[in-house]
């Protein structure tokens, strides 16, 4: 073979690996959602039929994702005649044998819960060629909008957790402030923005001449929030510029006891010397008139 030729079938061999490599990546991850269940029976009421559809278009929704419908799922079993897959109540070789069924590599099933329109669904994603638990999550329905983000935000924490985040939007009022996240120094992008795990947050911004900005800030999910960051100046900087330091030093005097101050001690002093010479001096010059005889003798 010549060199011409063997470089040809190399490159025949280099396109058909990488057009081989390209088919598998293009292939989309098939999710099957299980009818969502309540105390071992298929809800059917109006309300969860409505959550069914906003699921399987959340899931639908995510890139390379194709989803198999709740309803198929169900049409799948009665072809099957397995009615025991139609209910697994989060039994892992149920939901696997359910999987391999409808040709899905992951499935979502539920449990409802609650009364009347506010109900929360437990819901679980299971890997089909396992039969492991991936991951699992609550919703809760007939509430606003949360923080969780509705089912979106469940399809994500099931099938794609390191996307469910949100972005914090900074405006602070100084320049070269520093922001840390959980006690971490983070990087603010062009627009002062960061995007951060949906859930509450530590912020800190610190400034040398300011005094910190600290708050907990709750993230939501695929949504901008903007902090407003007024920082403070420190009372003493103003003063430190203009030369007039604080002095908060207090200085407290106590007087001693009167007879400790020295000038009662000095006159108690001279008291005691002029005290001392008198007696001195009436004992020296009184006569000795007061003796008398003992035993016949005179007095001298």
């Amino acid at each position: 073979m010549s060199s011409r030729s063997a470089h040809l079938v190399a490159l025949v061999a280099v396109l058909v690996a990488f057009a081989g490599t390209s088919s598998a990546q293009s292939v989309p991850r098939v999710v099957a959602l299980a009818p969502l269940s309540t105390l071992g029976t298929e809800d059917t009421s109006a309300s969860t039929k409505k959550l069914t559809s906003q699921l399987e278009a959340a899931i639908a929704a995510l890139p390379g994702t194709k989803v198999v419908t709740s309803a198929q799922v169900v049409e799948a079993i009665k072809r099957a005649k397995k009615p025991q897959l139609k209910v697994c109540e989060r039994d892992p070789a149920c939901l696997a044998e359910l999987g391999k069924l409808v040709g899905a590599s992951v499935v979502i099933d539920g449990e409802v819960g609650g009364l009347g329109d506010s109900k929360v669904v437990y819901l679980a994603a299971t890997d089909t060629a396992s039969g492991q638990e991936l991951r699992s999550t609550t919703l809760s329905v007939g509430a606003k909008l949360d923080a969780g983000g509705g089912p979106p935000g469940a399809a994500v924490r099931l099938l794609e957790p390191d996307r469910y985040r949100g972005v914090l939007r900074f405006v602070i009022d100084a320049k070269g402030a520093t922001v840390y996240v959980n006690g971490t120094k983070v990087a603010l992008g062009a627009k002062n923005e960061i995007a951060l795990p949906v859930g509450t947050q530590a912020v800190r911004v610190t400034h040398p001449e300011y005094r910190d900005f600290v708050r907990f800030i709750e993230v939501p999910y695929n949504r901008t929030t903007d902090i407003s960051v007024g920082m403070t100046a420190y009372p003493i900087i103003k003063h430190d510029l203009q030369g007039k330091p604080i002095n908060s030093d207090t200085v407290l005097y106590i007087d001693p006891p009167w007879y400790r101050r020295p000038l009662f001690v000095a006159g108690g002093g001279v008291l005691l010397t002029v005290a001392t010479a008198v007696i001195v001096a009436i004992i020296v010059n009184e006569p000795l008139d007061n003796c008398r005889k003992v035993g016949g003798g005179a007095c001298d």
